[in-house]
């Protein structure tokens, strides 16, 4: 059996993420692909309560470590039970996020060193990684003032402009270092616009010389 792709959608507060996961999905569902969508952290029981937890505000605040840790424990239970799973039955995997975005957050955001990330990434994965990355990009204040719009913040979503300004550099730094997985999308041009340039990067990967995207294709949640 053919093993599947492993596609991760990234980027940070208010970019579309969402909404072009749903669309991706729907995308790939009309080219015959089975998909299994997923998000991080989360994805299994255990890892979706880790979620909670580093996403609520708390009376005692979580440390820089910790927090890494915590990503790399629910990430280590996604992989076993969710992602190489479905792989291995040579479906898609269709992931909100990965690996990509603790170097942004922890590393670019927290600061943390990157030989940490790297050397957890190493142990936690193995030899996985993403088969394609679509990176949506949109200056901060562009991406806060929509995330505004989705109501209260998380522990995350709270931080300072800084801390995201400094999470954007990270990403960008990310796609300059693996600019064959790593695909930058403009997030602040027009839905469309932005659905289209998906595209041309899916069917990169999947060999399919499919129709482009019009404006009626794909449903949204």
């Amino acid at each position: 059996m053919t093993r599947g792709k492993f596609v991760t959608l990234e980027g940070g507060e208010g970019v579309g993420k969402t909404t072009n996961l749903a669309f991706i999905k729907d995308y790939l569902e009309q080219h015959n692909i089975t998909v299994v969508v997923t998000r991080e952290p989360g994805g299994t029981e255990l890892a979706e309560k880790l979620r909670q937890l580093l996403l609520d505000t708390h009376s005692e605040a979580i440390s820089e470590t910790a927090e890494l840790l915590m990503m790399f424990a629910a990430r280590a239970q996604h992989i076993k039970h969710v992602i190489e799973p479905a792989l291995a039955h040579g479906h898609w995997v269709l992931c909100d996020r990965f690996t990509d975005a603790t170097y942004a957050y922890q590393g670019g955001g927290r600061n943390m060193k990157i030989s940490t990330i790297t050397w957890l990434e190493n142990l936690v994965q193995g030899s996985l990684r993403p088969d394609l990355t679509l990176l949506l990009d949109a200056p901060v204040e562009i991406g806060i003032s929509r995330a505004r719009e989705r109501g209260a913040f998380d522990r995350f979503e709270s931080e300072k402009i800084s801390f995201f300004e400094n999470v954007r550099r990270a990403y960008l730094l990310q796609a300059e270092l693996y600019p064959e997985r790593i695909k930058l999308i403009k997030a602040n041009q027009s839905l469309l616009d932005v659905q289209r340039a998906i595209v041309d990067v899916i069917r990169t990967l999947h060999g399919n010389s499919a129709s482009p995207v019009s404006s009626k294709q794909g449903s949204f949640k």
